[in-house]
């Protein structure tokens, strides 16, 4: 799936829900941002993944991701791994997902949800995929692409959340 109709699918998840009286008029799901990935990637910790620095071998990687050396080269049934501490799973390998901020060089000092620049060309993907290697499904590792790109190795994952004015 490619960003634009990562989009579309939240755009219309929205309408439904909001006609089924499920979801308030000032609320909405979208993508989330980069910042929101990563908050709830790392359920509540500051090491390289929400279960520890599994360095230098990434021995634990397995019981939480499906990446390069354990996925078959194909994207895996999503649950099938352990859920951080916080109750997600697969944040870590399976598909690239996509988040709602243009990349950009990070702005540098201490912020609270940063968001990407205002525009741009590219598109920021986060956790890595089924096609990875351990060190690019690692937390804080920032992958971008093209947003009209279809590759078999995104996804995505949709936040409901209050509009902003």
């Amino acid at each position: 799936v490619n960003w634009h109709e990562a989009v579309a699918y939240c755009d219309q998840l929205t309408t439904q829900e909001r006609a089924a009286g499920r979801i308030l008029p000032s609320w909405s799901y979208r993508l989330p941002t980069e910042a929101e990935w990563e908050y709830v990637a790392r359920a509540g910790t500051a090491t390289r993944f929400s279960y520890g620095d599994d360095l230098p071998s990434y021995a634990s990687l397995p019981n939480y991701a499906w990446y390069y050396d354990n996925s078959a080269f194909e994207a895996q049934v999503v649950g099938g791994k352990a859920p951080n501490a916080w109750g997600l799973y697969d944040l870590y390998g399976n598909v690239w997902e996509w988040c709602q901020d243009w990349y950009g060089p990070y702005s540098g000092g201490q912020m609270t949800d940063p968001t990407g620049p205002g525009s741009g060309s590219h598109r920021v993907l986060r956790g890595g995929s089924w096609l990875s290697l351990p060190v690019f499904c690692r937390t804080a590792f920032r992958n971008f692409i093209l947003p009209g790109s279809h590759l078999y190795h995104t996804g995505f994952r949709a936040v409901l959340a209050p509009i902003q004015p």
